[in-house]
């Protein structure tokens, strides 16, 4: 085994908006990857209702795919504003829907399940969505102590949780992990070495190349020393997935690189890395 302990890559189903599941599973296995992140986004997703309706039929459609499926990535409403975690008077139809999809996740063999941590809501400051946020986050916790898929939140740009300060508090208050990619702090200005403290609260992680002002960006243009951050993981203890998330979608505007070459650059990156040493 190389230098990255347990860490392995896996590939996210949106990044192939145009691609069913099963395309996205078997270009997965083509490029050597053979692990896959999913979710409920464009075609590849899965449909959200039928998921929640019956946990273990979408959970059978997933084993099929004979892949591995190392996260899910949920969304509790239709939009980044629609029962976000930071919204009063979303608790309990949200954890309705959690028990759902850890049902269908431990059916599937999914060890995580990410969902975003919330948004700044008319009226709100920052500082009542972090309490709001942690608020459901203690109760989303409280419904997934008895399943065995792990939830997280990833922090993003445009969410009430864009620093790596604020991560560090909500994750204090509620002792939830994180999915955390740096790109969404890197285009905010952060430096890698602020962000990299959070590493040692990562449940799962996405790899995409970023540099202040672009939140994707193509391998050779971006700020992020990959060999870096994958030292920086395997010091801090990580052992689970790198989901590599090039993606093409107007979200700021991301939608102009070529998804298949820079994913094939990140792997190739990873696996040079991971070759190395004793």
């Amino acid at each position: 085994r190389g230098r990255g302990g347990n860490m392995y890559l896996s590939l996210t189903s949106w990044s192939f908006p145009a691609l069913t599941l099963e395309e996205t599973a078997a270009i997965s296995g083509i490029i050597g990857i053979g692990a896959l992140d999913i979710s409920t986004k464009g075609r590849p997703g899965l449909d959200k209702a039928q998921l929640l309706d019956d946990p273990r039929a979408a959970a059978e459609r997933v084993a099929a795919l004979e892949v591995k499926i190392p996260n899910f990535y949920h969304h509790f409403g239709d939009s980044l504003a629609d029962r976000n975690l930071a919204l009063p008077g979303t608790i309990d139809a949200n954890q309705r829907d959690l028990e759902k999809v850890l049902t269908f996740a431990d059916a599937a063999g999914i060890a995580t399940i990410f969902f975003l941590p919330g948004i700044i809501n008319p009226g709100q400051s920052r500082s009542q969505a972090i309490t709001a946020a942690a608020e459901s986050i203690r109760a989303l916790l409280d419904v997934a102590k008895n399943f065995t898929a792990e939830i997280c939140i990833e922090p993003i740009i445009r969410s009430f949780a864009e620093s790596p300060a604020v991560v560090e508090e909500l994750v204090d208050r509620t002792g939830i992990r994180l999915a955390l990619d740096y790109s969404h702090f890197v285009c905010l200005g952060y430096t890698q070495e602020q962000i990299d403290p959070l590493c040692r609260h990562a449940a799962h992680i996405h790899l995409r190349q970023a540099r202040m002002g672009k939140l994707q960006e193509r391998f050779a243009r971006g700020s992020i020393n990959f060999p870096a951050l994958f030292g920086t993981l395997r010091d801090a203890g990580y052992d689970g997935a790198l989901a590599i998330e090039y993606v093409h979608q107007d979200f700021l505007n991301a939608s102009s690189d070529d998804v298949m070459t820079e994913t094939v650059t990140m792997r190739d990156c990873f696996n040079d890395w991971n070759a190395g040493g004793a």
